[in-house]
């Protein structure tokens, strides 16, 4: 079964049919560069220019990058502050003229990554981190997701991590590999100082670059993999939480 999964980020908003069976993109994606501000009117334009561009009239799920709650946007740190409180749920479904379900980016990859990727069959504490324009995290203890961590929100070095540690942040101060890894290493020894994961999956875009950073990390006691799945984790995520979703 093909459902549609939409991910929403700090710098694109990507989507395509997701095969549910396979846990991967039916057709190629189709992207759009994130409107800013990223005001919830602006973002439900780009959504509806990507599922429309597919001409799909099915449900669709979509990530958004902050809480989600009941389909509630409860923060929002790397989009337009309008978000707060939003019920984008409702909002997506109006412009969209179809069923939506809305969740947590990082969460919706990591769902992804545990079904169909670097987590899939492993039990106790795993851990996703999406690096991107902040960093995400997901949660799960023996396979069940504990939603909306926000942990690229930790303090680290007197602000949010995200703000050192994220990819970003490598561009912004145009980071050289060791440099950035030796901030990423960091920002792990701080997380798994508080969880104590078996194993970090490393996500986001810069997954299809782990060879250049994840050698340069030392001193973790977790395993540490980059994600299979790489940068369409958040779109196979949304499509899976769209198709589990009761319909009225």
């Amino acid at each position: 079964m093909n459902v549609f999964g939409v991910d929403i980020g700090g710098s694109g908003i990507k989507g395509a049919p997701v095969d549910l069976e396979r846990g991967d993109l039916a057709e190629p994606r189709h992207k759009v560069l994130t409107p800013h501000p990223a005001t919830p009117s602006g973002v439900a334009g780009c959504v509806h220019e990507v599922v429309s561009h597919f001409g799909w009239s099915g449900p669709v799920g979509v990530t958004f990058p902050g809480v989600v709650t009941g389909g509630i946007t409860r923060t929002a740190a790397n989009v337009d502050k309008g978000w707060i409180d939003v019920d984008a749920r409702a909002m997506l479904s109006d412009r969209l003229g179809l069923p939506v379900t809305v969740l947590n980016d990082a969460d919706a990859a990591g769902v992804a990554e545990m079904t169909f990727g670097a987590g899939a069959g492993r039990k106790g504490t795993v851990l996703l981190l999406t690096f991107g324009t902040g960093i995400g995290s997901a949660l799960f203890l023996d396979g069940n997701l504990v939603p909306n961590t926000e942990l690229g929100h930790l303090e680290l070095n007197g602000q949010d991590a995200e703000k050192h540690a994220s990819t970003k942040a490598k561009e912004d101060e145009d980071l050289n590999w060791e440099h950035w890894a030796r901030r990423v290493q960091k920002y792990l020894a701080h997380v798994e100082m508080l969880f104590s994961p078996e194993l970090f999956i490393i996500g986001g875009g810069v997954s299809r670059k782990a060879e250049k950073f994840l050698p340069l990390i030392e001193g973790i006691r977790a395993e540490i993999v980059p994600a299979q799945l790489q940068n369409n984790a958040g779109i196979v995520g949304a499509a899976m939480a769209a198709g589990a979703a009761p319909r009225s």
